[in-house]
C-alpha cells in the first residue's frame, strides 16, 4: 500500500475520483452525502466548481464554490500577511571594557535608538590582552547598560563567556509593528504641522512707517502751485 502523494492545490471538479462526498453548498449550508456525479451535476447548474476541502475525510468533504475566485482571495490574504510581517532585526554594538564616558554615552544612543525602533541588541564586550583576566569589568559594564536602558528593555540573553568576548542580548519593551506605527504617526504628524504653516495666510497690518508720516506731511504742507499768468510788461 503506497502512501497518498500530498498535493499542494485541491482537487476539483472531474478531479474528484471518489464515489461520493460529503457535499456543502456555497453558502456553507450542508446538503448531505452525495454520489460524485450528483455533485458535479449541481455544480454545473449553479455554474460553480466542485472542491475537495477535506480529502482524508470519509467520505470526502467537498464543497461548491467559485475556485478562481477563491484562489484570487486566497493569494490577497497570503501577500497581505506577508506584508504586514514584521521581521525582528537584531542590530549589534561593542564595547571595550575600559570606554571612557563619552564613548559609552554615544553607544547607548544607539542602542537606545535601535530598541525604540523595535529591534534587538547584541552588546558584545571585546577583550584584548590582560583584559582577558577581568571579566568582571566586562559583566559590571554590560549590568550598567541595562539599567540605563530598562524602560525600553530586557535582558532576554544574560552576559556571557563567548572567547574573548562577552555578550548580552537585549530585547525591546514595544513591538516591533508597534514601533513602526509610532513612526509613522510621528512623521505624518510632522507633515500635517509643515502643511498648516504653509497654507496659513499673512496678516495685514494698519502699521505706518516713519517715512509714510514724512511724505504725508511734506505733502499736506506744500501749496497747490497756481496756475502761470500772462503778464503785460509797459
Amino acid at each position: 500500500m503506497t502512501k497518498e502523494k500530498h498535493i499542494s492545490e485541491p482537487r476539483i471538479n472531474d478531479r474528484i475520483r471518489v464515489p461520493e462526498v460529503r457535499l456543502v453548498g456555497p453558502n456553507g449550508e450542508q446538503v448531505g452525502i452525495v454520489r460524485v456525479e450528483d455533485a458535479l451535476r449541481l455544480a454545473a447548474e449553479a455554474d460553480l466548481d466542485l472542491v475537495e476541502v477535506a480529502p482524508m475525510a470519509k467520505p470526502p468533504v467537498a464543497k461548491l464554490m467559485d475556485f478562481g475566485k477563491f484562489k484570487y482571495e486566497a493569494a490577497m490574504k497570503a501577500r497581505e500577511a506577508r506584508k504586514n510581517q514584521v521581521n525582528t532585526v537584531i542590530k549589534e554594538i561593542k564595547l571595550r571594557p575600559k570606554i571612557d564616558p563619552h564613548d559609552y554615552g554615544t553607544k547607548k544612543g544607539h542602542v537606545v535608538r535601535f530598541l525604540n525602533g523595535g529591534d534587538k541588541v547584541k552588546v558584545t564586550i571585546m577583550f584584548r590582552g590582560r583584559e582577558q583576566s577581568r571579566p568582571e569589568l566586562g559583566f559590571r559594564l554590560l549590568q550598567r547598560l541595562a539599567e540605563d536602558v530598562i524602560e525600553l528593555g530586557t535582558v532576554e540573553s544574560q552576559p556571557k563567556q563567548d572567547g574573548r568576548n562577552m555578550v548580552m542580548v537585549l530585547a525591546p519593551t514595544k513591538k516591533k509593528a508597534q514601533a513602526m506605527a509610532e513612526q509613522r504617526k510621528k512623521r505624518d504628524e510632522a507633515k500635517g504641522a509643515h502643511a498648516d504653516e504653509a497654507a496659513e495666510p499673512v496678516e495685514a497690518t494698519d502699521e505706518v512707517t516713519a517715512s509714510d508720516e514724512a511724505a504725508e506731511q511734506v505733502e499736506a504742507a506744500t501749496p497747490a502751485e497756481a496756475p502761470a499768468t500772462a503778464t503785460d510788461a509797459d
